[in-house]
């Protein structure tokens, strides 16, 4: 990357921005904070996908629905985890399952 500020990746998997001095500014916001129902993410993901698979959007469009999609599968992965947990206590299972 050429310019005055280069991007790299933090410990915590987070973009900081590097000026000229190098100095490391914090990570930027999540650009995606909702957290629709399993069901709705999980149809958004499924959205997304066919759209990149399609190979219609432009490289802008692609990292945007990119991003979209990887907070859509946190979200859905949090809903399915939780579900699990709900079943384990509801069975009365002491260790989470794999």
């Amino acid at each position: 990357m050429t310019g005055s500020a280069q991007a790299s990746e933090s410990a915590d998997g987070g973009k900081a921005v590097q000026g000229k001095a190098g100095k490391s500014a914090a990570p930027a916001e999540p650009r995606f904070t909702d957290r629709p129902p399993y069901e709705q993410a999980r149809d958004e993901l499924i959205t997304i996908v066919a759209r990149l698979e399609s190979g219609e959007p432009d490289l802008e469009e692609s990292l945007t629905l990119w991003e979209r999609g990887e907070h859509l599968a946190l979200v859905a992965q949090e809903w399915l985890d939780g579900a699990q947990e709900r079943l384990d206590a509801a069975r009365g299972d002491e260790a989470p399952s794999a």
